[in-house]
């Protein structure tokens, strides 16, 4: 039985509002994720302000396919805010991939931007001009992402996803190594990283990696990263635009410069946390975000 989808749809484009309040928050997922990524965080900013997740497309309940670059994606979700009903200007939180499309937002539509969050966004200064063992890491990626695009479409995803769920990890392995070569850790990061989040959304996260669409979706954006990197103006200044940058472990001087670029820029690094800070320590995501909220309502 299909999991039907907990939001509404704005063209092909599944979201999900809650919490009364401005600014409206808009959460964006990382490079293979949905909105189900943003669960626990969604839930906390809806104590203070509405929040919208959404699905891009080729990712979650979405119908549509992968439209290519940053550029495009932050044009679609341009279209869809219009579209929606929702009031801006937006605060707008963006997770690794999704900060890249955030900033690409805020540069061509700064009117509907009131202030950013970034997640331990993507480090654009390895992917603009990628040294050849980056090339050949994405390359692999997106072939890997077409590969299981097919494999979704026989059942054989479907069957390891449940087998992941459940606890088993012989036949997985077996499946990853048979498909993919030496993708079976890949396959234990991305459960591990699915078994941070509430147990309810499991059965949905399985659901929606198990349609070739989402394989599609995720070589799509694999192979246009480089591309997708060089669409940030760097260095850009963004006046006094409310702006935090959340940094995973140790932190990075390119999120330390990003923050720089605001003269209400904050940055500030989240030791006791991997690259998903919003499943790590979903309230200090919630809290940037508060932060934000309250700078833009001052103002």
């Amino acid at each position: 039985m299909r999991i039907p989808h907990p939001g509404r749809f704005v063209g092909n484009l599944h979201i999900l509002a809650e919490g009364h309040g401005t600014p409206i928050v808009v959460l964006e997922a990382g490079i293979a994720a949905s909105s189900l990524s943003w669960s626990r965080v969604q839930a906390g900013v809806s104590e203070f302000t509405r929040v919208l997740s959404y699905d891009r497309a080729g990712f979650g309940w979405s119908a549509a396919e992968a439209s290519g670059t940053a550029v495009d994606a932050a044009d679609a979700l341009a279209q869809m805010l219009s579209q929606s009903g929702e009031i801006g200007p937006f605060v707008l939180v963006g997770h690794s991939y999704g900060a890249l499309i955030v900033r690409v937002f805020q540069q061509r539509h700064p009117q509907m931007a009131a202030g950013l969050v970034l997640v331990d966004p993507v480090v654009r200064s390895e992917w603009r001009s990628p040294s050849e063992q980056k090339r050949r890491m994405l390359a692999r990626g997106a072939v890997l992402s077409r590969r299981g695009a097919l494999l979704a479409r026989f059942g054989v995803v479907r069957a390891a996803l449940k087998l992941l769920m459940s606890g088993s990890r012989r036949i997985p392995k077996f499946l990853a190594r048979a498909s993919a070569g030496n993708g079976a850790h890949v396959a234990d990061r991305l459960v591990g990283e699915v078994r941070k989040m509430p147990r309810e959304h499991w059965p949905a996260i399985a659901q929606h990696w198990s349609e070739a669409k989402s394989f599609r979706a995720m070589a799509n954006n694999l192979e246009n990263l480089p591309l997708s990197a060089s669409q940030v103006d760097e260095g850009r200044k963004l006046g006094d635009l409310p702006l935090i940058v959340l940094s995973a472990g140790k932190g990075n001087p390119e999120h330390e410069c990003e923050a720089a670029l605001s003269t209400r820029g904050e940055y500030r690094p989240i030791a006791a946390s991997g690259h998903w800070i919003q499943l790590d320590q979903p309230a200090a995501v919630v809290s940037a975000i508060r932060q934000v909220v309250e700078q833009v309502r001052a103002s």
